[in-house]
């Protein structure tokens, strides 16, 4: 027997994206059916486990750093970082929307909500030429993506008169219905037992996320032009699948564009606790480690650092002849700089426990180094690089890395120490000097120092390698979140917010991002959606 629900609207997806819709359609007096496909304690999809970053234009926060910040000053960056092509109309249009929107449709919009963001503003993704962020807008949550999905689940709960929301978990929707050639709802089953939905309502919403969790989908639709590793790990959820994007294209002729272009990580390592089969953890890589090859060499001739271009890291690490690499550092280095993204390993930020993040500021992150040498084998220590070189090549079952090749990689990186800082000729040391410029960075960047510095040991060895995220392109939508067909037209009655629209137009943010413009997208994109809804 096949069951009947009906709504005004339906949310397709229980992301943010799908809750900020839920939330403002209900303010606006709709009745609305949020369908998701996970557990309930899942609901809020990948923001649970983010790490709450967001790029807004200036903010108040930004006024009183003195960051000046304009929408035509961070479009230019936008696009030119971003290398939109003058045919992408809506994703360019979306861009424009961004930035000139962020700061009240996503800052206000969050504080009138009740949540804080930290005090300070970093700056990510810098460019290498400093052809990205040219000036900080990276905003944190007070309490991760954990806090976010919080808050906005209390409002949408408190938005809903009885009767007028409907949550409904473990349903995965395969198709959308249509009567007489008009949409009219969607067909959904139910993961555990097998029954039958009809999810009824003259408009529907997708918020499904991107293609990224499903290592197929990634495979099948990696540009032919850039290398791909031979193996993959998954940053993203196996739901996301673009299940009902190839539904759409080939049922609706709804345009997907951009589907190439992807928002992958270039550190990644196995989740000791893993959900699914492949799941990964996003390492943000210490600027202060050396990044080097399968053997032990150090990949260059421009060294690899993290926080100016996210995008080229990926393809260099891509073009190694093995699917992986290390970071060589040291303990000084890692007590200062090592992080992992998303809410999980943040527990200061995400518990709001000031004085305890502020302690891991003053003397070293000690628990979360000591946590990933004791629950992942891909992080080995020893107190010689002889004897890290040893514990690299147990790791990998090879005899890969000769401890004479590790020894020259440091004695050549060590050398512009010996000769004085006068003489010092490395561009890992300019960028390192550079980012500690920015005071937000000074204090997540050690001083340039030789790595065999004594005291400074062990020595620590990461195996890393290239991880999914998020889906860059997706469904092409207008200013309203309609999802448009391959000539251009609003399909009637659909919608697509979030990663779900490749974050506003089927790809927003194009080859590369300016890094946390997602959940500010979703949010956005949910904004346009619901006002558009409620307005008509």
């Amino acid at each position: 027997m096949t069951r009947s629900i009906e709504s005004d609207v339906l949310v397709i997806g229980g992301g943010i994206a799908g809750i900020v819709t839920a939330l403002q359609c209900l303010r606006g007096g709709l009745g609305v059916a949020l369908v998701d496909r996970g557990p309930p304690e899942q609901l809020g999809g990948l923001a649970v486990s983010a790490f709450g970053g967001m790029a807004l234009v200036g903010t108040p926060l930004q006024a009183r750093l003195r960051i000046p910040d304009t929408p035509e000053l961070a479009y230019r960056d936008w696009l030119r970082f971003g290398e939109l092509a003058d045919e992408d109309s809506w994703p360019r249009r979306w861009a424009r929307h961004y930035v000139e929107r962020s700061c009240a449709e996503v800052h206000d919009w969050l504080r009138g909500e009740g949540l804080r963001f930290m005090p300070a503003v970093n700056w990510v993704e810098r460019g290498r030429f400093g052809d990205g962020n040219s000036v900080p807008r990276y905003h944190i949550v007070w309490g991760t993506g954990r806090e976010l999905v919080r808050c906005l689940l209390r409002a949408l709960h408190a938005a809903a008169p009885p009767g007028r929301l409907q949550l409904l978990h473990r349903l995965r929707v395969d198709a959308l219905e249509r009567r007489g050639g008009t949409l009219c709802g969607a067909y959904a089953v139910h993961e555990d037992d097998g029954v039958e939905f009809a999810l009824r309502a003259p408009v529907v919403v997708l918020a499904v996320g991107g293609i990224n969790g499903s290592l197929e989908q990634v495979r099948a639709n990696w540009p032919p032009d850039r290398p791909r590793p031979a193996t993959l790990l998954n940053g993203a959820h196996p739901g996301a699948d673009g299940r009902l994007h190839r539904w759409i294209a080939e049922q609706l002729r709804g345009r997907v564009s951009h589907a190439g272009d992807m928002w992958n990580y270039a550190a990644g390592i196995p989740h000791p606790r893993p959900r699914f089969p492949g799941h990964g953890l996003s390492l943000i890589p210490c600027k202060s480690a050396l990044w080097l090859d399968h053997r032990g060499m150090r990949i260059g001739p421009e060294p690899l650092v993290t926080g100016f271009d996210t995008h080229w890291l990926c393809r260099r690490v891509a073009e190694q002849p093995q699917p992986y690499g290390w970071q060589l550092l040291n303990r000084r280095i890692a007590l200062k700089e090592l992080a992992i993204s998303g809410a999980e390993y943040n527990p200061h930020i995400r518990d709001r426990q000031p004085l305890r993040f502020a302690l891991d500021l003053a003397f070293g992150n000690r628990a979360l180094l000591q946590r990933m040498l004791d629950e992942c084998p891909q992080f080995v220590a020893d107190a010689t690089l002889a004897g890290l070189a040893a514990k690299m090549n147990a790791l990998t079952g090879s005899d890969d890395v000769d401890p004479a090749v590790l020894q020259a990689t440091a004695d050549a990186f060590d050398a512009n120490f010996a000769r004085g800082a006068a003489l010092q000729n490395d561009d890992q040391i300019r960028r390192l000097l550079h980012a500690r410029q920015w005071p937000a960075d000074r204090l997540r960047t050690c001083r340039p120092a030789p790595l065999q510095r004594p005291g400074a040991g062990p020595y620590i060895a990461i195996q890393t390698q290239l991880i999914t995220r998020k889906s860059l392109g997706g469904l092409q939508t207008d200013l309203q979140s309609r999802v448009l067909d391959v000539d251009g037209r609003p399909l009637p009655g659909l919608y697509a917010v979030g990663e779900a629209a490749g974050f506003g137009g089927g790809g927003a943010c194009g080859r590369r991002s300016l890094e946390g413009t997602f959940l500010p997208g979703c949010i956005l994109t949910a904004h346009a959606a619901a006002r558009a809804l409620t307005t008509a």
